[in-house]
């Protein structure tokens, strides 16, 4: 795929249990009542207490892209018929061939159903095999375990800490664990974790 115009088009990844729309300004209202779940930025680096907050978070994620920073889609659950959250490709460079999956949030109710699982195995697969890229990596909090072990689940490799990597909207100072995937390892990391 030719990456000149990656963000002026209109990508929709989509598999059995997933689909991922490209962010658009009608999704806000889609998905300002799960955004109101509190405990999703609990240890996120933004600070979402209110619509206000959420309303300001998503116009970044539009502004993002038109300005080729990121590529954030909504998060389309077919299982429940609802929109579930949302993720992203950040961190975007296509003369390096890497990029960051992350931004990533869904409701509670959509947590451990396999829902992630989907939307990675379309993200991933859409980026080494279309984006043809040689890293996909993915960081947490190292205070967020349940996000470590999601990670760990799908086959993603534990590179290390990043002390002091970042100062969040709550004005804590976190430290960040980077996960990764690599073109070389991508064909037996897809068959053994049904990616």
């Amino acid at each position: 795929m030719n990456t000149d115009h990656f963000f002026e088009e209109e990508h929709i990844l989509e598999n059995e249990r997933a689909r991922l729309e490209p962010l658009q300004e009608h999704h806000y209202a889609l998905l300002l009542p799960v955004a109101m779940e509190k405990d999703l930025w609990q240890f996120t680096s933004n600070s979402i207490n209110n619509e206000a907050d959420f309303f300001r978070y998503f116009n970044t994620a539009i502004a993002e892209r038109k300005a080729g920073i990121s590529y954030p889609f909504a998060v389309f659950d077919k299982q429940t018929g609802k929109y579930a959250g949302s993720t992203r490709y950040g961190n975007i460079s296509f003369p390096h061939k890497k990029l960051e999956i992350g931004w990533t949030w869904y409701h509670p109710n959509a947590q451990r159903t396999g829902l992630n699982k989907a939307c990675k195995s379309l993200l991933l697969n859409f980026g080494f095999n279309s984006l043809q890229l040689n890293r996909i990596e993915l960081k947490t909090s190292v205070l967020n375990l349940k996000s470590q072990g999601a990670m760990l689940k799908i086959g993603a490799v534990k590179e290390g800490v990043f002390r002091n990597h970042m100062i969040t909207e709550h004005g804590t100072v976190r430290d960040s664990v980077f996960f990764s995937f690599i073109k070389q390892e991508w064909p037996a990391t897809k068959a053994s974790y049904g990616l």
